[in-house]
């Protein structure tokens, strides 16, 4: 709520080590772009009752040492009648060169985290629709809620919906066919080395993944319960695809990634998942947490590596415990010390050396101003060193993954390019 203190995740994402902790999602729509007056009259329309979007961020006073350090929390400070069209502006630019020249700055403190701007198409005939945040404003979800509202069947969105906050609740793992429950907090596994080619610096790709290659992959495996006989989800072919690639890297540098060594320790991949009950769906803030699920990197075929993911994000809810409650709000009180102890562990490349996001619109034909959705792009935050994000985003024209990682661009695009070439083995066992 506005004039409130973050909570930990959000003050954690406003501390982020790694740079600044901006993310976002663009539109590819074909046809010629929309007007700079069109497009704010749309937003003005669709997202004026909207509170979260008129908030800045308002950092803990003192330098960045001491005590305020320490203790100090960032706090949400509401603008009242703050324009939104001044949130929307357009450049000849590309996706690729905004992330090169946006993602990386932080946003002005007197002004709400937040833009959206319509860049160049990577193709002729497209352009972008690109929103931009600080991930301590909004999450994934929040963002899909916000571009469902401009597209033509869309409506405004309620603010007092946008403010109803979930109910303090936990998703873990549900335990898989093999046994054995999600790890624990500060549980560490097994560190992947990346390709490491060129100079580290963040680096950013994105390339789109067929279709065909995509939906024979899902048919490598049936999954589902007994006899369902249910093709694999997109998800769970996401993640044996990552997990293919993270067991190549090992492979690579011959750190026991193949059957030499079974019993070596887990390898983890950090998920973000959805904590909304369905009567807040429309809240936006941030309402996900993250597990960390096993990636089958000891299994050497592509099939086998699906069949372990099948129901590996099958998550479970319940409410939290009050030993949680206290502990977390006992953190919570004092967020650098907990960060700077914590940090160490929850941001080494042992601890979870790739995170998989998923991002998809399921609605048919959706359009803007009469302009069809093709592609859904995610930018995920700069991630941790020696880590990768792979951020796989969809709708009903196709799907498009992005890499992102704190190696350098070498590394990004061969990352993406074994995905590629994962993605089609696992597609051509299935014909």
């Amino acid at each position: 709520m506005p004039g409130s203190h973050l909570p930990l995740m959000e003050e954690g994402m406003a501390r982020w080590p790694f740079g600044p902790p901006n993310a976002g999602i663009a539109l590819d729509l074909a046809g010629a772009p929309p007007s700079l007056d069109e497009l704010r009259a749309l937003v003005e329309e669709r997202w004026k009752a909207l509170p979260r979007l008129t908030q800045t961020l308002v950092a803990p006073g003192g330098a960045r040492t001491g005590l305020a350090w320490w203790t100090g929390r960032h706090r949400w400070a509401r603008r009242d009648g703050h324009d939104l069209a001044r949130q929307i502006d357009s450049a000849d630019l590309t996706l690729r060169d905004a992330v090169r020249q946006w993602f990386h700055t932080p946003f002005p403190a007197d002004r709400p985290p937040w833009s959206l701007h319509l860049l160049r198409g990577a193709t002729e005939g497209e352009f972008s629709l690109l929103f931009r945040m600080h991930h301590s404003l909004l999450d994934g979800r929040s963002l899909t809620t916000l571009l469902r509202a401009l597209f033509d069947d869309g409506r405004p969105l309620d603010g007092a919906a946008s403010l109803a906050v979930p109910g303090p609740r936990r998703r873990t793992v549900r335990p898989g066919p093999t046994g054995g429950g999600p790890p624990g907090l500060l549980t560490t596994g097994r560190a992947v080395p990346l390709p490491h080619r060129g100079p580290r610096e963040p680096a950013y790709t994105v390339v789109r993944l067929r279709a065909d290659v995509l939906r024979a992959a899902r048919a490598a495996v049936c999954g589902g319960a007994a006899g369902s006989g249910r093709p694999a989800t997109t998800n769970e072919v996401f993640l044996a695809t990552v997990s293919g690639v993270l067991r190549a890297c090992l492979t690579a540098s011959d750190s026991g990634g193949g059957d030499r060594d079974p019993d070596a320790r887990q390898v983890w991949l950090s998920v973000p998942v959805d904590e909304r009950p369905d009567d807040c769906g429309e809240f936006l803030g941030n309402a996900f947490a993250n597990v960390r699920v096993s990636a089958p990197v000891t299994l050497s075929d592509p099939a086998a590596r699906l069949s372990a993911c099948i129901g590996l994000l099958t998550t479970v809810t319940r409410p939290r415990r009050t030993a949680e409650k206290l502990v977390e709000g006992t953190l919570a009180a004092v967020p650098g010390a907990t960060l700077a102890l914590a940090g160490g562990k929850i941001f080494a490349p042992a601890y979870a050396p790739a995170a998989c996001s998923y991002v998809h619109l399921r609605e048919q034909g959706q359009t803007l101003a009469g302009r069809p959705l093709r592609h859904l792009t995610i930018v995920p935050m700069v991630p941790p060193a020696d880590t990768a994000t792979f951020a796989l985003g969809g709708c009903t024209k196709g799907h498009t993954l992005s890499v992102a990682t704190n190696s350098g661009s070498q590394d990004a695009g061969l990352l993406a390019e074994a995905f590629l070439d994962e993605l089609t083995l696992l597609a051509e066992g299935a014909r």
